[in-house]
C-alpha cells in the first residue's frame, strides 16, 4: 500500500469503556489479515507523560524499549499486537504545548501570534502523521483520551476533522465508543446517551463512521437501526461490544460484528486475506481451561486499583496459559503487614511476587514478606523494588548489617547497601530522568541462565536506585548470588539465592516484555515453580 490510512477512536457518554481494548483488537485482526499495524495514544493531560503520575491516579506507568514513559494501553497494544511501542506512540498536552512553545522562543513562528489554531493543531497532526510517513504501517490507529464533549480534548478532535479533510475521503475514519446504558426499572437499553454523544462530536465538525456499543445486553436489530438513522451511519457499521470473561475473548467479538470487514470496505483497501488468529485462539483457550491453580501473593502498596500492576497481572495470564494453570493473584497490602501477622497472611500462598514502587511507605512490610518467602522456601519474584527488599532483607537478617538500607528509605543509613546511581546524584527534575528503556544483561549463571537459555538478554527498566557493589562480595559470601549484571556500568540486575527451590530478584520490570505469542520466561518458571511447591505441600 502506497499511503497508511489512518483510524481515529473517540469515547463518549462516559470514560472507561475500553477504547485502548477496541483499537487494540482491530488492530489485532488486521494484523491477522496480512497488513502492519500500530497503535498510538494522545492523552488531553498536561503532564508531559505519566512518569511523574501516582499509580492511584493513572494505573501504571508503561515503559517502551526506548525508554518513554506511557500510558498503560501502550502496553496492551503491545500484549495484542506483539510489535514494540515508542516515544512516537505516546503523545500528551504537556508535550505538544512544550514543543509548540520551545519552537517559539526560538523564533520558529516569525513574530506571528502563536495560537491554538492552527499551531497545536499542526503540531498534533504531526505527531499523528509521524508513525505513518516513516513507510512502515499500512493502518495507523489513533486513540484519543478522555470523551467527547471535554475541553482538554478539543483541539484533538479539531486536528481529526483537519486531518480527515487533508487525507482524503478514503483515507480515514473515526470509530466512535459509546454506551448503551441498561435501565433496569424500564427494562430497556437506552440509544438517547450515545446519540448525543454522536451530536456533541458533530458539533465539532467530525462524523463518525462506525459506532461500537459497550452494552451488558444483546442489542436488537431495532436498536441497530435506530442508532444507523439517527447516528447518521450504516446499519452494518452499528458494531456491539458485549461484556466478556477476558480482555482476549474482545478480538474474536470483533470479528464476529465484522468490525474489520467494515473498516477495510469503507478505507477502500485491497485485502483478500481472512483473519488468522489461530495462535490467538490455542492461547484463549488455555487461558479458559486450566488443568490446575496456584494462588501468588502480590505485594504492593497500590494494590487498591488493579491497573497500578496491570503488566505484571497481565504477565501471570500470559504464564498462566503457557503452564495451563490459572494463576490466582492475592492482593496484600504491604502497609499491613508485620512480622506478627506475616505467617497468618502468606502460609497459603504458593509463591510470593513483591511489586516495584516508589517512597519509603509499606517497606517494613514487604522485607518481612521476602524474609517469610526465603525462610520458608517459598517461591519468590522480586521486581525493581522487590529485588531491593531482597538485598536489604539478605543483608540485615543474615549477613547481620542491622542497619542496612535504601538511601531512598533512609539517606542518612550507615550501609546503604542500595544506592543513588552516579548519574542521577545532581538531578533536581523528576520526570523523565530515571534509568529508562532496554538494558543489556550478561548472565553469569545460576537459574536465570537456564530459564533465559542464553548468555545476554536486554530488558526494560525504569529505576533511580541500585545494587551497591561495594557490599556486593559480602552478599555474595553468603548465598544471595550475582547472577546478572549490566556488561558496561557493572550494575547487578539479578539476585538469587542457590539454595532455595525459586528465589529470584530483578532490577528490570520483565512485565513490560510479556505478550500473548511470547509468555516471559521469568514469569512462566515462576508459575511452574509455585505448581510445584503447591504439590510439595500437599504430599507432605
Amino acid at each position: 500500500m502506497a499511503h497508511a490510512k489512518y483510524i481515529f477512536v473517540t469515547g463518549g457518554v462516559t470514560s472507561s469503556l475500553g477504547k485502548g481494548i477496541i483499537a487494540a483488537s482491530l488492530a489485532k485482526l488486521l494484523q491477522a489479515r496480512g497488513l502492519s499495524v500500530t497503535i498510538q495514544k494522545l492523552d488531553p493531560y498536561i503532564n508531559v507523560d505519566p512518569g511523574t503520575l501516582n499509580p492511584y491516579e493513572h494505573g501504571e506507568c508503561y515503559v517502551t524499549e526506548d525508554g518513554a514513559e506511557t500510558d498503560l494501553d501502550l502496553g496492551h497494544y503491545e500484549r495484542f499486537l506483539n510489535v514494540n511501542t515508542s516515544q512516537a506512540n505516546n503523545v500528551t498536552t504537556g508535550r505538544i504545548y512544550q514543543s509548540v512553545i520551545d519552537k517559539e522562543r526560538r523564533g520558529e513562528f516569525l513574530g506571528k501570534t502563536v495560537q491554538v489554531i492552527p499551531h497545536i493543531t499542526d503540531e498534533i497532526k504531526r505527531r499523528i502523521q509521524m508513525l505513518g510517513k516513516s513507510g512502515d504501517y499500512d493502518v495507523v490507529i489513533t486513540e484519543i483520551g478522555g470523551t467527547v464533549g471535554d475541553i482538554e480534548s478539543l483541539p484533538y478532535i479539531e486536528s481529526v476533522r483537519q486531518l480527515q479533510w487533508e487525507l482524503g475521503e478514503d483515507n480515514s475514519l473515526v470509530i466512535h465508543l459509546t454506551l448503551i446504558p441498561f435501565l433496569s426499572a424500564a427494562g430497556e437499553l437506552k440509544t438517547k446517551p450515545t446519540q448525543h454523544s454522536v451530536k456533541t462530536l458533530m458539533e465539532s465538525g467530525v462524523q463518525a463512521d462506525i459506532l461500537v456499543c459497550r452494552t451488558e445486553h444483546e442489542i436488537t436489530d431495532e436498536i441497530r437501526t435506530k442508532l444507523a438513522r439517527f447516528c447518521n451511519v450504516k446499519q452494518e457499521a452499528v458494531i456491539q461490544s458485549i461484556d466478556v470473561e477476558t480482555i482476549y475473548d474482545v478480538p474474536n467479538k470483533m470479528l464476529l460484528e465484522g468490525l474489520d470487514r467494515v473498516v477495510i470496505k469503507r478505507l477502500k483497501m485491497d485485502v483478500d486475506q481472512q483473519p488468522n488468529l489461530k495462535s490467538w485462539n490455542e492461547f484463549v483457550q488455555r487461558h479458559k481451561n486450566p488443568k490446575s491453580q496456584v494462588t501468588i501473593g502480590l505485594i504492593g502498596k497500590y494494590v487498591e486499583l488493579q491497573d497500578s500492576y496491570k503488566s505484571i497481572l497481565e504477565a501471570f495470564i500470559h504464564a498462566g496459559a503457557a503452564n495451563e494453570i490459572k494463576v490466582k493473584i492475592e492482593s496484600i497490602h504491604s502497609e499491613y503487614l508485620e512480622l506478627e501477622n506475616v505467617e497468618k497472611k502468606l502460609s497459603h500462598l504458593d509463591g510470593l511476587l513483591v511489586a516495584p514502587g516508589f517512597g519509603e511507605r509499606g517497606i517494613e512490610g514487604k522485607i518481612d514478606a521476602v524474609r517469610y518467602a526465603r525462610e520458608n522456601k517459598l517461591p519468590f519474584f522480586g521486581i525493581c523494588l522487590g529485588m531491593q527488599m531482597a538485598v536489604i532483607e539478605y543483608s540485615r537478617n543474615v549477613l547481620g548489617i542491622k542497619e542496612s538500607n535504601s538511601v531512598e528509605m533512609n539517606a542518612e543509613t550507615p550501609d546503604p547497601v542500595i544506592s543513588l546511581m552516579e548519574d542521577q546524584k545532581n538531578i533536581l527534575d523528576m520526570g523523565g530522568t530515571m534509568r529508562l528503556g532496554a538494558w543489556d544483561c550478561e548472565l553469569l549463571g545460576g537459574k536465570v541462565k537456564e530459564i533465559y537459555g542464553k548468555d545476554l538478554i536486554s530488558e526494560r527498566h525504569r529505576h533511580r536506585y541500585e545494587y551497591n557493589n561495594e557490599y556486593r562480595e559480602q552478599l555474595e559470601k553468603g548465598a544471595l548470588k550475582t547472577t546478572g549484571v549490566n556488561p558496561k556500568s557493572g550494575l547487578v540486575e539479578i539476585v538469587e539465592i542457590e539454595d532455595h527451590p525459586w528465589f529470584i530478584g530483578v532490577q528490570y520490570h520483565p512485565e513490560y516484555k510479556s505478550t500473548v505469542a511470547n509468555p516471559h520466561p521469568l514469569f512462566t518458571s515462576f508459575v511452574a515453580a509455585a505448581a510445584t511447591y503447591k504439590a510439595q505441600k500437599i504430599n507432605n
